[in-house]
């Protein structure tokens, strides 16, 4: 998959959090998007205001750059979350592996590198009736046949 078709495909599924997502698309969408907000603090003026008058010399988000940035990262929320759920399915992990990213800097190190695993066989697909949900041959847990007790 090339860049343009793995920007466009991901834009196409922007909220498809189901199937899978092969690691060229994956990593095309997250270097489309560092380029663009990489881009938008080149073009547009002040992207970060170093306040003297408030004390501590803090980082204020006051400038054209950061509101473009943080529309910009609001607008592709959506379809980096799906992205991200649908490379972590094809890599052989759960969705809820997402959830590393709100651990600041390890968090984030660990999905990187669930991102970068390489991606499972068709057969090995996670999921209902996968691995981790009963023995094989059995039917998915909740189903008819699974073993559980009858005459409820």
């Amino acid at each position: 998959m090339d860049f343009l078709t793995a920007i466009k495909t991901c834009f196409t599924k922007y909220a498809d959090f189901g199937g899978r997502a092969r690691r060229p698309e994956f990593w095309w969408f997250a270097l489309f998007l560092f380029l663009v907000s990489v881009a938008i603090d080149i073009v547009l003026p002040g992207s970060l205001y170093f306040s003297e008058t408030e004390g501590l010399n803090l980082i204020t988000w006051r400038t054209p750059a950061d509101t473009v940035n943080n529309l910009w990262s609001l607008a592709t929320l959506l379809p980096s979350l799906a992205v991200t759920v649908r490379r972590l399915r094809d890599s052989g992990r759960h969705w809820a592996n997402i959830f590393w990213a709100l651990l600041p800097l390890v968090g984030w190190i660990i999905l990187i590198v669930q991102c970068a695993q390489p991606s499972l066989p068709e057969r090995q697909y996670p999921g209902f009736g996968g691995p981790g949900y009963g023995q094989p041959g059995q039917q998915p847990y909740g189903q008819p046949g699974y073993g559980a007790p009858t005459g409820y």
